[in-house]
């Protein structure tokens, strides 16, 4: 939009002349600054020249001069404090740049210079600008977020590489050496060059509509990094996400990345370690078999020992517990306990026998008759009770009770 002061100057002066319009210095620095913030190529923009002084003030700006070495015009060039801090990359004297950032006017100095955002190193440096852009914006799209399981033992593969590249022979070397009899569909594509991405993309499309193979290898050996860029290629990218089956990239040396990688459920660093993911090693396997086999033998041995000694126990135990023999052993029990019984009978029977003799012989000790039979006798009145007392009146008739018959008395006195 226009300064609004240059533009009330401007149709105020218009009457005063017809030839040309008259202007304040701010309204002509406000009209170019109109004129520069208004113009799309300038308002962002890439810039590439050389580094021809470059100084920082004290609150932490950075001012620049841009030379072009061909024709030797300059541009000056200002990265304010906050954006400074965030640079990656610090320009120096003699360095070839590309800077990003908006033409503008400095109205002190009435120059035009250059409000910078960002630096980057000529020549690579713009090649990884495009590349990071273009990964961010597949990243963004959800390109990279597969991670399909591969087939633990494959049947059929595919490959796409190019038939005269050294790493189609590494990986049938290596397919042959660790996993033989295994079907291989080889679908040649260029890997270098300008039609390399549509020929990879076609490549890609004729093992999908062929419709056998589990598992698409995509490989190329390694080269410079210009040989590598048809692997960043877009259209290459797509095909790779969107394709039905599982794809394992080897692309290249340990140092390369390319978006192809990112795009694969697998990448190696190699077309040998790629064909390596792909498929297990035979040997490893049978070594691995061995292994589980002893360890199966191991451990049913095991259980065969511990099953054994639990028969022997339980055996031990039933032997203990055996109806027969619980039924000898308390028919034992009960013999005992009779034999105690009898024993504990006898001698309670022992007992109240010496007990019975004893109050016999005191019963007979006690009795009437033997005290009679020693010279004793008993003497009872006419009803028949014990006369206890010599106080008796004359005339009372007593009996008088011998050991053998009885005699009949009559009281005649009493003496004292």
């Amino acid at each position: 939009m226009r300064d609004p002061i240059w533009l009330e100057a401007a149709l105020a002066l218009a009457d005063l002349t017809e030839e040309a319009p008259l202007l304040s210095v701010g309204g002509v620095s406000g009209y170019l600054r109109a004129l520069l913030s208004g113009d799309p190529y300038l308002v962002r923009l890439w810039v590439t020249g050389e580094v021809s002084s470059c100084n920082r003030s004290r609150n932490g700006h950075l001012f620049l001069t841009l030379t072009d070495p061909e024709t030797g015009d300059a541009l000056s060039g200002v990265i304010w404090q906050n954006q400074a801090a965030k640079l990656s990359f610090w320009p120096e004297v003699g360095q070839q740049v590309i800077v990003l950032g908006q033409v503008g006017i400095y109205s002190r100095s009435s120059t035009y210079r250059m409000v910078i955002w960002q630096v980057l190193p000529a020549g690579a440096g713009l090649l990884a600008l495009r590349f990071q852009q273009l990964k961010d914006r597949l990243r963004a799209e959800g390109l990279f977020n597969n991670q399909r399981p591969l087939p633990a033992h494959p049947q059929c593969i595919a490959v796409v590489s190019s038939p005269h590249a050294a790493g189609w022979g590494d990986i049938q070397r290596t397919l042959n050496r660790r996993y033989p009899g295994l079907r291989v569909l080889f679908s040649p594509a260029q890997v270098q060059g300008e039609a390399a991405p549509e020929s990879i993309v076609r490549a890609i499309r004729r093992v999908e509509q062929d419709g056998r193979a589990e598992v698409l290898l995509l490989a190329r050996g390694g080269g410079a990094s210009e040989d590598l860029a048809c692997f960043n290629d877009e259209r290459v990218v797509r095909a790779i996400a969107e394709c039905r089956i599982p794809v394992v990239t080897g692309i290249g040396h340990q140092r390369d990345e390319t978006l192809a990688d990112c795009a694969a459920d697998y990448a190696a660093h190699t077309p040998t370690a790629a064909a390596e993911q792909i498929v297990p090693d035979l040997e490893e396997l049978s070594r691995q078999v061995y292994q589980l086999r002893q360890t199966l033998i191991d451990r049913v041995e095991q259980a065969l020992r511990s099953a054994q000694q639990h028969l022997s126990h339980s055996q031990q135990h039933l032997a203990l517990v055996h109806p027969e023999r619980l039924f000898r052993v308390a028919q034992d029990r009960l013999i005992q306990q009779r034999q105690r019984l009898i024993q504990s009978l006898q001698h309670h029977l022992q007992q109240q026998e010496q007990r019975q003799q004893a109050l016999r012989e005191h019963l007979q000790a006690l009795d009437p008759e033997a005290v009679l039979r020693r010279g004793y006798a008993l003497v009872r009145d006419e009803q028949g009770s014990l006369i206890r007392t010599h106080h008796l009146p004359p005339q009372t008739r007593l009996v008088i009770q011998l050991a053998s018959g009885q005699v009949w008395v009559k009281v005649q006195g009493e003496e004292g």
